[in-house]
């Protein structure tokens, strides 16, 4: 007896199950996460791998995160239909795909060109026409289009990012790993509405460091 191999929509259903099992609870969320293609933003070596709960390389030294870490971060943002988001960090497009089928716009910055225009790209592939990009530095995050509704962080800065929480609306919420070492801190940011924020733990995580700058061509 010849085993079946497994389907596209058997491998994603099993993803699902399994982030769920996790803590992305979210339907929203898993729902954005079933209809966004994982091979379509995975490099041909690890196609087979896109359905894996798992982070894998990309171009730059980069990474696509793993998609438990990717739900977790997108539900801690707590998305409404007509926000404005910030991401800092596009790497290979997959958690702004996301993103955009959950918030009114999504601006997005990244430092290497060569990621930039393969993700311009991927969004053209998918028509996601409300993606705005920005190749810079993401650090300084992207003070013309302030204020955001929420800020998400896709690379470790070493402390808090306190230019980016300049950037976002006094009810906001920036979601961002945060430390200097191998292992980091992944932390809620919800402003209070008078200046301040509340700050929630959500765990160790494991990001490439947010970069000062824009990379040389590759």
């Amino acid at each position: 007896m010849t085993d079946v191999p497994e389907t596209s929509q058997t491998r994603m259903a099993r993803l699902i199950l399994a982030l769920r099992s996790q803590g992305v609870t979210d339907p929203r969320v898993l729902e954005a996460i079933e209809r966004t293609p994982r091979e379509l933003f995975t490099p041909d070596l690890f196609k087979e791998r896109a359905f894996e709960d798992s982070a894998l390389p990309i171009a730059c030294g980069q990474t696509i995160s793993q998609p438990f870490i990717v739900g977790l971060m997108t539900q801690a943002l707590t998305l409404g239909p007509r926000d404005r988001v910030l991401e800092i960090g596009t790497g290979s497009g997959y958690q702004t795909a996301i993103l955009s089928r959950l918030a009114r716009l999504v601006y997005t910055v990244e430092r290497y060109r060569t990621l930039m225009k393969e993700a311009e790209e991927r969004f053209k592939t998918l028509n996601l026409v409300n993606v705005i990009t920005r190749f810079g530095d993401g650090g300084e995050g992207w003070a013309e289009q302030a204020p955001f509704d929420r800020i998400l962080v896709t690379a470790a800065a070493p402390e808090e990012p306190k230019k980016l929480l300049t950037q976002l609306k006094p009810n906001g919420v920036l979601v961002a790993p945060i430390g200097k070492g191998p292992v980091q801190s992944l932390r809620r940011y919800a402003g209070d509405g008078q200046g301040g924020f509340k700050v929630e733990l959500l765990g160790d995580v494991r990001f490439v460091p947010l970069l000062d700058g824009v990379a040389r061509e590759l």
